[in-house]
C-alpha cells in the first residue's frame, strides 16, 4: 500500500507542526502499517463472524484491540 505524501504532508502543517522531508517519509511509513494491521484485525473479527465483509463496527472492535 502507498498513501499519497500530499494529504500526510498536510495533516501535519495544519497541526502547525515544522517537520522534515524525512519525518514526513517516516510518519507516512507508519500510517500504513496502522491500517494494514487494524484491517487485518477487522478482518479476523469479520470472519470470526462468519462474514466476508468489514463492517464500522469491526474497525472500531479492531481500533480498541490494536490502538
Amino acid at each position: 500500500m502507498q498513501l499519497p505524501k500530499a494529504p500526510v504532508e498536510r495533516m501535519l502543517k495544519k497541526s502547525h507542526l515544522r517537520v522534515s522531508e524525512g519525518a514526513i517519509i517516516e510518519f507516512n511509513k507508519l500510517l500504513e502499517e496502522i491500517i494494514a494491521d487494524l484491517a487485518a484485525e477487522a478482518d479476523t473479527i469479520a470472519k470470526a463472524g462468519k462474514r466476508k465483509t468489514i463492517s464500522g463496527h469491526d474497525m472500531r472492535l479492531a481500533k480498541r484491540r490494536i490502538l
